[in-house]
């Protein structure tokens, strides 16, 4: 039996399932991609770590999606370099957070999603699942617009037939998963690579103040007491540690065939915890980037109230004194869109398989994950046209952030369970910063939440 077709078959091990799991685990996450990586068992320890690198910077692409380009763009424009401490508070959660997603995958064999639906009753489950899928549609719905966007900003087309187009990247995810998903991992590394030339040559045009950089890197108390700067906070929260980051992570670290003894699962979960920290680590440099492009051009010269990604383009030439500024721009915002649809649509297809255990074929399932982010999307372009298209992105980040919870609580309850998690439980110190970060985000939204109702 070759792997993949070992991938298919259900797992039966005390490694995969045990009297504490409410369900045995009835199928691998990503069935048609499980464990397809190989992984060396000889040689030297950086040839195995080699095998283990990719998953981390498909996560990476959550830090720079359109959603994300629109809160750092709105938040660097009106508060200058202040937020670049959120940016960094944020790389800091999810780099703990995507630990703890390999560190379950690892452990127990389930994905997030897999492991909601075995560990809770049906009635808990089920509205996971929908929060999930709502935090999908938020995703996509920015990441077409951004594409969208990037289209026109590129080659002048409608927005509308730009929301269109954005559905061939599904057959653009075929394509490259037909070939291994080596390939799709590959092509999303090239497109990060794209990004940050684009970032590093606008950034060296712009030519910052590097000391107020590294003071926006202090935590202030402001962020708490301004409604409006909470609200970006927010938004910059929920467009970096993405919920669907959280289900797509502890499914495609399983792509790698890293063996079944406890010793083989430890050094792959070391692996995989080094490739999601020095990827989500670097893309913190471009996240970072966003925000300080805004704060060197637009906030420096009094532009306070840029939120409109077509807007930030148009202004870049006439501050920067360049003309390749805005294209770099274009040019990157387009590779954002298609990397995010991308990363998107797999987290669709593992929430789908894993809450719902639904099976399609996988054209026909990624098909219908693209379609129900394109009927938002086409009807919020329509409806509002250009002109509002940053506040519906800085939206969409802020529904994710207040989304983040329900994923975040499952994910630190089940690795923090010996039961369920048995070697690779994860260590109390551990458990207790998650946990921090749990009622840490929840703290917030509730916050915003507060602000909202008392019409702050």
């Amino acid at each position: 039996m070759d792997v993949k077709s070992e991938a298919s078959a259900a797992p039966k091990t005390p490694a995969s399932w045990n009297a504490d799991w409410r369900r045995e685990l009835a199928d691998r996450s990503l069935a048609d991609v499980h464990g397809t990586v190989a992984v060396a068992r000889k040689g030297t320890p950086w040839r195995r770590f080699a095998a283990f690198l990719g998953p981390g910077y498909m996560v990476a692409v959550g830090y720079m999606d359109p959603g994300n380009w629109a809160t750092s763009i709105a938040g660097g424009s009106k508060f200058g370099y202040t937020l670049l401490f959120v940016a960094l508070l944020s790389n800091i959660m999810a780099i703990i957070l995507q630990a703890l997603c390999a560190r379950l995958a690892i452990g127990s064999g389930r994905d997030l999603a897999q492991a909601c639906r075995d560990g809770y009753p049906r009635w808990t489950s089920l509205p996971l699942w929908l929060f999930a899928e709502t935090a999908i549609i938020a995703t996509d719905v920015a990441e077409v617009i951004g594409t969208a966007i990037g289209l026109n900003l590129l080659f002048g087309l409608p927005l509308e037939i730009g929301v269109l187009i954005t559905a061939l990247d599904v057959f653009v995810v075929l394509l490259l998963q037909r070939l291994g998903f080596r390939y799709l991992e590959a092509f999303i590394v090239t497109m990060l690579g794209v990004i940050t030339i684009c970032f590093a040559v606008q950034i060296a045009l712009a030519d910052p103040e590097w000391g107020a950089v590294i003071r926006g890197f202090a935590p202030t108390t402001d962020i708490i007491r301004n409604p409006d700067m909470l609200y970006l906070a927010l938004g910059i929260l929920g467009a970096t540690v993405m919920p669907h980051n959280l289900y797509l992570h502890s499914a495609i670290v399983q792509t790698r065939a890293y063996g079944d003894t406890t010793e083989e699962k430890r050094e792959a979960l070391k692996f995989a915890t080094w490739d999601s920290t020095i990827a989500l680590s670097l893309a913190l440099i471009i996240n970072a980037s966003i925000l300080i492009l805004a704060a060197a051009t637009f906030y420096k010269t009094g532009q306070t109230d840029v939120a409109e990604l077509g807007q930030a383009q148009s202004l870049l030439h006439p501050l920067l004194g360049s003309a390749i500024a805005p294209t770099l721009f274009g040019v990157a915002l387009l590779c954002c869109g298609l990397n995010s649809t991308v990363t998107a649509t797999l987290a669709g297809q593992a929430v789908m398989e894993g809450f719902l255990q639904i099976r399609m074929a996988p054209w026909v399932r990624r098909l219908v994950t693209r379609m129900v982010a394109l009927v938002p999307a086409a009807g919020v372009t329509l409806l509002y046209g250009e002109a509002e298209t940053g506040k519906l992105l800085i939206l969409s980040q802020v529904v994710l952030s207040l989304q983040l919870p329900f994923a975040i609580v499952p994910l630190v309850q089940f690795t923090a369970s010996r039961t369920k998690m048995g070697a690779l439980v994860s260590p109390r110190w551990l458990t207790a910063i998650a946990v921090l970060i749990a009622v840490l985000i929840i703290a917030l939204n509730a916050k915003l939440v507060y602000d909202f109702v008392a019409g702050a």
